[in-house]
Parts: structure tokens; sequence; C-alpha cells
């Protein structure tokens, strides 16, 4: 710089009125005032600093917060375990309802009127959106939290879609751990959309409290509750897109439904599953489906076994936990993917049947 340090160097020093740059002292910014929990800056992303931003219901930290427990780098693993072991106490008090159905039927428009309605009544509610994964980036393929325009702006409502990431049964591998930092945020009720592949959702019911399928009339999907499938797991069975002229086979299907559930053991101890039309277009039917969900928690909570199965269900989550360290501890050795490779070529080679050829793996 020149000695008049308002302009720069590379301007003339009589630059004529072509040449208006001058450069001023920059202005400090006040200091933003501050109404308490951790700011949400790229420096709060310590599991301490994570913990209370979510605690005190922080949604920017929320998100990050999830983002550390999905990550697979194994450098993020200690701050992961470190978060969950300061939110595991303030969780466990929602309302976990899990939503399934064949593409098409209609989940994100339901999920999006029932959230809304429930955000009316001051609940405040999470949305868990599991998404087919891309091939290619491993990333979400369709994104729904773009079809719940509403619901995603709604201040007591809080959408995050995540990628199955090739795990089976709806969900993803730590939608558990997701539904764990939602409820110590203070969300009330979850509710976990799963990938809708159909007949296989066995893991979102292993980790929610009730399970509602979602079905369409005169697209088949009374016959598939004949064969059972994934029917035999719900709670309810919801005939989706009651309105216009489809009320009427609408209706049809819903009786269908009733008739099948009653010849079907109960998925859940002491409560009989039932089918009920709605619109997710209208909200004809939402606050009843709401109804029989608390009547369910209710009854569940009544007779203990609403307590049983979460311990069940904490229990389920423990011995997958175990199995996947076992599995990544095994891909951690050495000596153990040269005997996996060994075994391996053995088998390709026809030197031994794959049977034994897995116990050589282990030395046997």
């Amino acid at each position: 710089m020149k000695p008049d340090s308002s302009r720069p160097s590379w301007v003339p020093e009589n630059p004529g009125r072509e040449f208006a740059t001058r450069v001023r002292a920059g202005v400090r910014p006040a200091k933003l005032a501050h109404t308490g929990g951790p700011r949400s800056g790229r420096g709060a992303l310590d599991p301490s600093r994570l913990a209370a931003g979510v605690l005190h219901g922080d949604r920017t930290l929320l998100a990050r917060a999830i983002t550390l427990v999905e990550s697979h780098a194994p450098t993020h693993r200690p701050a992961a375990e470190a978060l969950l072991r300061e939110l595991t106490p303030h969780a466990g008090k929602a309302l976990r309802v899990a939503i399934t159905g064949v593409p098409g039927v209609g989940k994100s428009s339901f999920i999006e009127t029932l959230g809304m309605w429930l955000c009316e009544r001051k609940h405040q509610v999470a949305v868990l959106a599991i998404d087919p994964s891309s091939i290619l980036s491993g990333g979400s393929l369709l994104g729904d939290k773009t079809r719940m325009e509403k619901l995603s702006r709604h201040p007591q409502a809080f959408i995050r879609p995540s990628p199955t990431g090739g795990t089976l049964g709806g969900v993803t591998r730590t939608t558990r751990e997701t539904m764990l930092c939602c409820e110590a945020a203070g969300y009330d009720v979850v509710l976990v959309e799963t990938v809708g592949v159909g007949q296989a959702e066995v893991a979102a019911r292993a980790m929610t409290d009730f399970f509602l399928l979602l079905a369409l009339a005169g697209a088949g999907d009374e016959l598939q509750g004949l064969k059972k499938g994934v029917v035999e797991l719900a709670d309810a069975v919801v005939v989706n897109k009651c309105d216009g002229d489809n009320v009427a086979r609408a209706q049809a299907a819903t009786g269908q439904y009733a008739s099948v559930l009653r010849q079907i053991r109960p998925a859940t101890e002491g409560w009989r599953a039932v089918a009920l039309g709605c619109s997710a277009l209208t909200g004809t039917g939402v606050p009843e489906i709401w109804a029989v969900i608390e009547k369910f928690a209710a009854q569940q909570r009544a007779s203990g076994a609403f307590d049983r199965r979460r311990a069940a269900q904490a229990l389920g989550w423990f011995e997958d936990l175990v199995w996947q360290e076992l599995r990544a501890r095994f891909q951690a050795d050495n000596a153990a993917q040269e005997r996996l490779a060994a075994a391996r070529a053995d088998v390709v080679a026809g030197r031994l049947p794959a049977s034994l050829a897995a116990k050589k793996v282990f030395g046997e």
C-alpha cells in the first residue's frame, strides 16, 4: 500500500474520475445476544457441545448430531459413542410409529397430513424418512423431505431423510440412534417412514411401538393380506386415498382387510389389529387413526407390554451392535483377512466346499 492507505497500490496516484476505488476500514459487528444453549456454528462439533445443543432443541445441531452417528468413518466412532452416551438418559419418552406401504401408496402425503394435524395439537413431531440409496453415490434417491413442504417448514416438526445404505428391513443401520437423538431433543412423536419394499419391514417393527401399514384399494393389496407377509406385522392397516370416486372401493378394501386381520394371529401382545380408511388429501380419518394409536399405547402401558417391548427392542439393538463390532474387528484383523482370501481362492478353484472353507477362515 502507498502512504494513502485508503488507496490500493494498483490505483494510480492521480486516477481521475474513472477510478473510484478506495479501501475503508472494516466495521466490527456488534456482539450478538445469546439466548442460551450452544451456538450452532462450525466450532460446535465436539460431542458435549452437540449434546447440549440437541438437549436445547437446536435443530441445526440435531442435524449435525445425526450426521455424526450416521457416519461410516472409523475416526468418528468415538465422538458418536460419546454423544449417544450423553443423550441416552434423556431419550425414550416419545411414541414411535413405523409407517410402511408399497411405493405409490402415499406415505409422504399421509405423514405430512398426520404430522401437521399433530403439530396443531402441540405435539413435537420428528419424521425419519428412509429413502432408497443411490447405486452410484449411496445417498438418498428420492428425498422425501422435498415432498413434505408444509411439514418441513413447521417449527414443531423435524424431518430427516436418510439413505438405507443397503440395509434391509426398511430402515438404516442407525435409525435407532437417530430416533434417540430426536427424542433427546424433545420430540414426543417419532414417525419412521420406511423405504416401502412391501414385505420385509421386520427391522422397522422391531424398533417402534406401533406398526402402521398403508394400503390402496384396487391395487391387488387385498390379496397380499391373504398371503400375510407384512400384513401380519401390522397393528393397523389404513386404506389411503379414500376420497373422490374412490370412496366406495376404499371402504370395500377396508372391510376386506378387517376380515383378513381377524384371521391372523395378533402381532402385538393383547392387541387385535384394526383396519381403517383415510384420505391424506383431505385429512378424513386422520383423527380416528391417531385415536387408535393412543388407545394402543394406553392399553399396552397399562398391561406392561409396552415396557416389555421396549426392553426387547433395547436387547435387540445391543445384539445387533455386538454383531457389527465382531464384523468390524474381523475386517480389521490382517491375519483373518489373509485366511479369508485363501479360503475364497480354494472355493473358486473347487479345492474345498464352502462349508469347510468357512471353518478354515477361523482356523478350524
